[in-house]
């Protein structure tokens, strides 16, 4: 299976199945000399690590990093630093349960890679899925960390806005309260209505999707390049790289098609003696290239496919039959894709930023 890398200065490769040994990634590009410990990874996985509140999957695993390579313990900072090789990092499956997938390894599960995957290669680890898992976003989460500490002056912040048809109310935004409720909302009355919510879809043993949005501020004007290696051209691929995203979109998106010219156009003032825009309806990106805005970017998930209600399907030798994931799945994936998606934005951003200073100087 070829395209497991992604980036160009700041590159990741990820490695590992739902329910091997193991999963984890390789960071090649990152400079030397930045501080980085396994610390520093883990408070990330932590957030998105599996079986945090009866909102997720119960598998119990506590995806513990261990950095492998690339880093040295240097007497003269007294700390861990990075070298400039390659950086290897590796979380451990604990808490697969194979067994669970047992009766439907022959059958193709609607809405999965299943079918896909065997017309594809001919073969499929049907144990959760393998490769085409969500939890190979472990390894993006790790990686992610690792790029935060490429641009420390850059803050990425993550929140659900909307799960199934409910949305939040932007007027009650507060990024304090991301992590007070269990579905990383910045609306604390939108995550108090969601709790009935998902208790019904999670006892229904049915799923739900949900929308993302992404916010990296202080970004500095001029990363990003035209044509072909636009950010927000990258940040698209990164998001729908993520397992179950189905769409995306940068700053207004989609919305800015049922506006005029006049209403989508971001105007430009003098401030501070510099200019500044009066609005963000481009997501902090023009041409390709950051305009020093806030860079925003959603994504949409789609209802986890794994459901209790029986669905009809055919199996690996073409009987027509119906099929009943059971096992251990989360009633809306697109919480824990939250941290996913913060570390798919530090990492494109860590990319351009050397990209930029390659060019640039």
């Amino acid at each position: 299976m070829s395209h497991n890398s992604f980036g160009h200065l700041f590159r990741i490769t990820t490695f590992g199945e739902s329910h091997g040994m193991a999963l984890g990634c390789v960071v090649d590009g990152c400079p030397p000399g930045i501080k980085l410990t396994e610390a520093d990874i883990q408070s990330f996985l932590d957030k998105r690590k599996p079986g945090t509140s009866r909102f997720t999957t119960q598998r119990r695993e506590p995806d513990q990093v261990k950095i492998l390579s690339g880093v040295f313990e240097d007497d003269r900072t007294g700390g861990h630093v990075t070298t400039g090789t390659p950086i290897a990092l590796m979380i451990e499956n604990v808490d697969q349960r194979s067994k669970d997938y047992s009766e439907i390894r022959d059958k193709f599960r609607p809405g999965h890679a299943d079918f896909t995957y065997t017309e594809k290669y001919g073969v499929r680890d049907y144990r959760g899925g393998g490769r085409s898992s969500a939890r190979e976003t472990a390894a993006r989460v790790a990686a992610g960390a690792v790029a935060r500490k490429v641009i420390p002056k850059v803050t990425v912040r993550a929140a659900l806005v909307q799960m199934g048809p409910h949305k939040i109310n932007r007027a009650n935004w507060d990024w304090a309260e991301v992590d007070n409720n269990p579905f990383f909302c910045p609306d604390a009355e939108a995550a108090k209505a969601w709790e009935a919510y998902l208790d019904g879809i999670r006892k229904a043993g049915s799923s739900c999707g949900a929308v993302i949005e992404v916010v990296a501020s202080c970004v500095p004007a001029g990363w990003g390049a035209p044509v072909y290696g636009k950010l927000d051209q990258d940040l698209a691929s990164a998001m729908m790289s993520i397992n179950a995203v189905k769409g995306v979109e940068i700053g207004n998106g989609f919305e800015a098609a049922a506006i005029t010219g006049e209403e989508n156009a971001d105007e430009i003032r003098m401030k501070d003696g510099k200019p500044g825009f009066l609005s963000n309806n481009a997501g902090g990106i023009l041409g390709g290239i950051s305009t020093g805005q806030d860079v925003v970017c959603r994504f949409a998930v789609k209802p986890t496919s794994s459901i209790l209600t029986p669905r009809r399907t055919v199996d690996a030798n073409g009987n027509e039959t119906d099929i009943v994931t059971k096992g251990r799945h989360d009633p809306c994936v697109g919480i824990r894709a939250v941290p996913v998606g913060e570390a798919m934005m530090a990492i494109v951003l860590a990319d351009h930023f050397l990209r930029h200073r390659g060019q640039i100087g």
